[in-house]
């Protein structure tokens, strides 16, 4: 690993432009994750500074991003429910499902899958990021009109009923437990009373836990949106406006300094300073951060299998993110990335961040333009950027948690606005229909069932639709010629600039039928097909034997390259 300080004043003023622009989004990627700022900031800091020292792209600037944010906190929601809501006690698990895409983004750069990135389809893309954002922007309409279900007192008590079955239930299997474990013939007795009773405040805190899964993702927090508007905190909804309103705004006037920051900022100033009684964002703990060694236990790993295909699309996901941030660097830059290097960079900043209670992030396309930008032209700059958040975690913590929670909120409503792909949306009425298809079906499945699949359900239709214009293109291009100047005539069957696979084997059937009785010699032209898989060599084979036994001889001319070792290795269709 080699270093040039050659640019180090570039690098220090990107590294800094960076570290400015990446807090605030840090800050609310934390928030909206469900894991609090702080993992947000913790992520931003070692993945930003060990991606650029281990990754393949020398000025990219890495840490959370919507995308990995969207898809963590669905991560986050799953754990918990499972874990009664109790973020402690999931906590472990859901770190070591952040340390595992970690690991599988080192593995898919060491066996060098990097390259293979390329080939999903932009429709896939687009519907995806769009999908995002829709995610986005339904999740902060809550936190922006200043409603948490769960601090409802009224809407608390409809919940009663269902807290008290709850309770009743965990009460008298813990009881059935107990009564197990304790002998019946003891003088004592069997105390039901004490394992069958809890107060209102356990009737209370059991309610506020089944809202707070009511109201999780998209679809609760569609659910309580009309609720929510007629209860809204309108100082919270103005703090949020403001903040979009700066966001915005400040753009027209310079962009020279981050508008996000300068609306957390302002913002934030104008609140403490008029002693506003706003709501503020979880608790930022000044110091070093602590090695979460909880995760590395059999508990945690005994649970794991359900979440191991989430942490690997976790991990394809960053390899997406921060693989298309790489090509943006690369046109900026006029250099060339190591896609498979960028790959164990990213996974290394992701597992380590995880040991550290982080959120896992990816390559950031606005932070790495913004370090380009200002001068930043080596790993250094990442690094520095790293070291920046770091210290401003370990230094400024508690200021940090003054911030309102409706200033994020405003933030991310504008990071899930510009996250959406306006262009692939404006491009869908001339798009055809598969495409559409493609595209509509992916966002459609983001929003309203899971990240997890979307993307997979997006690749699997967009492959059959590839593969079905393939082989229909492919078998058009069959052609039956017979020779006339020949005293025996030859029949051709020609292949142009088309591969024989299984999606065009079954049309040599039908070319088959077609030739005349009285032909003698067929010849198979294979000059223009470049590729052939089994399913090809099957029907060929099929097709050779038909011919055979039907008296006429069969050559093939004009084989080379993979076709020709395929074709050899089956002994039934070449006679030499």
């Amino acid at each position: 690993m080699q270093f040039n300080f050659k640019h180090f004043k570039g690098d220090l003023f990107g590294g800094l432009t960076a570290g400015v622009v990446a807090l605030p989004l840090a800050l609310a990627f934390g928030e909206q994750s469900g894991l609090g700022a702080s993992a947000g900031l913790f992520g931003a800091a070692f993945i930003a500074f060990f991606a650029a020292m281990f990754g393949g792209t020398s000025t990219q600037i890495s840490g959370p991003t919507a995308p990995m944010t969207v898809l963590s906190a669905s991560v986050v929601s799953a754990i918990l429910i499972h874990r009664e809501g109790d973020l402690s006690h999931a906590l472990p698990l859901i770190l070591l499902v952040f340390f595992l895409a970690g690991i599988f983004q080192i593995a898919l750069g060491m066996i060098k899958l990097g390259s293979y990135i390329r080939f999903i389809p932009q429709t896939v893309v687009s519907g995806f990021m769009t999908g995002i954002g829709v995610i986005i922007l339904i999740t902060q309409v809550l936190p922006a009109i200043g409603y948490v279900p769960a601090e409802d007192e009224s809407h608390i008590q409809t919940h009663w009923v269902a807290a008290e079955r709850i309770l009743v239930e965990d009460a008298f299997l813990s009881a059935s437990e107990a009564w197990v474990e304790e002998s019946p013939d003891s003088t004592g007795g069997f105390d039901l009373h004490h394992h069958m009773s809890f107060s209102q405040a356990d009737i209370t805190n059991e309610a506020k836990a089944i809202i707070r899964q009511e109201s999780q993702g998209v679809l609760g927090a569609i659910r309580y949106i009309p609720l929510g508007m007629r209860n809204i905190n309108w100082l919270e909804l103005l703090l949020c406006l403001s903040t979009i309103a700066i966001i915005y705004g400040f753009k027209r006037i310079t962009t020279a300094i981050p508008s996000a920051l300068v609306a957390l900022v302002v913002i934030t100033s104008i609140a403490l300073f008029m002693d506003l009684p706003y709501r503020s964002i979880s608790r930022i703990e000044a110091g070093l951060p602590t090695l979460q060694w909880s995760m590395f236990t059999w508990p945690q790993f005994s649970n794991l299998g359900p979440y191991v295909l989430t942490a690997l699309i976790l991990a394809l996901l960053g390899a997406i993110d921060s693989l298309l941030t790489s090509v943006v660097a690369d046109n900026m830059t006029r250099t060339q990335h190591e896609c498979n290097k960028e790959l164990i960079g990213q996974g290394i900043g992701n597992a380590i961040a995880s040991l550290f209670g982080g959120l896992p992030g990816a390559g950031a396309t606005i932070r790495t333009v913004g370090n380009i930008q200002a001068g930043g032209k080596t790993r250094l700059s990442g690094m520095i950027a790293g070291v920046l958040l770091f210290t401003t975690i370990v230094v400024l913590g508690p200021i940090a948690s003054q911030i309102p929670a409706a200033v994020l909120a405003g933030i991310l409503i504008t990071v899930g606005i510009g996250v959406m792909d306006y262009k692939g949306l404006r491009g869908l009425l001339k798009m055809g229909w598969g495409e559409r298809i493609v595209l509509l079906a992916v966002l459609i499945l983001t929003v309203f069932w899971q990240l997890v699949y979307a993307v997979a359900v997006g690749l699997v239709i967009a492959s059959f639709q590839f593969m079905k214009y393939m082989g229909d293109w492919s078998s058009s291009q069959f052609r039956l010629h017979i020779d006339p100047e020949e005293d025996v005539q030859d029949v051709l069957i020609k292949s142009l600039h088309g591969p024989l696979f299984f999606g065009n084997a079954s049309a040599l059937a039908g070319l088959r039928s077609q030739i005349p009785v009285e032909i003698d010699q067929v010849v198979i032209d294979m000059t223009d097909v470049h590729f052939v898989d089994q399913s090809g060599v099957a029907a060929l084979e099929d097709t050779v034997l038909a011919m055979k036994k039907s008296g006429k001889s069969v050559k093939f001319k004009g084989l080379s390259g993979q076709p020709e070792k395929r074709i050899r290795a089956a002994s039934n269709l070449l006679d030499d």
